[in-house]
């Protein structure tokens, strides 16, 4: 049972997601429940690692979970808040360079490829806190810092993607 509770909390996080839907936006509940699923993102790895399950099947489980969370937290957040024109080509920008990789990923490797960089790490929290920011601090300023952070984060993953490839590609020609 022990190796199979990282699993089970990132099959949570889906159904908390989808929960997320039916609350309304900053009421007790939405936040209960955003900070539960925010929660067993940061806990779910760690468990899989110090009880020695970590799998493919539990890493691609959580990039669905993390996937699902942030569609749901953009269906819900998104029509709330008022996102500026800069912004919105920012954000835009920053998703054309992670769809990008994505496909270079596929095309060079054949399979899917989502890295768990330090700095998509730390993106992901700042994402992760920014809904619980907005009542106090203008989006406006939390953007400004979080928006060069993910720029760079996307940037880094795609380089890593790239060079790998690359270099695989490299090494086997190298091997005739």
């Amino acid at each position: 049972m022990a190796k199979h509770i990282a699993n089970i909390l990132t099959g949570y996080r889906i159904l908390g997601s989808i929960l997320l839907l039916f609350f309304p936006v900053f009421s007790v509940a939405f936040y209960i429940t955003y900070l539960l699923c925010g929660f067993s993102d940061m806990i779910d790895g760690t468990i899989a690692r110090k009880t020695n399950s970590t799998s493919k099947f539990g890493s691609q489980l959580d990039t669905i979970a993390d996937l699902v969370f942030a569609v749901v937290s953009m269906i819900r957040l998104l029509p709330v808040i008022h996102l500026p024109q800069w912004l919105w080509i920012w954000c835009g920008m920053i998703a054309i360079i992670k769809i990008g990789s994505i496909i270079w990923g596929y095309v060079s490797k054949k399979q899917f490829i989502s890295l768990h960089t330090i700095m998509n790490k730390v993106t992901g929290l700042l994402l992760f806190l920014l809904p619980l920011t907005i009542s106090f601090v203008e989006l406006k300023y939390t953007a400004i810092v979080v928006c060069p952070i993910a720029t760079f984060s996307a940037i880094q993953e795609g380089v890593y993607v790239i060079v790998e490839s690359k270099c695989k590609q490299a090494n086997s020609n190298m091997s005739y």
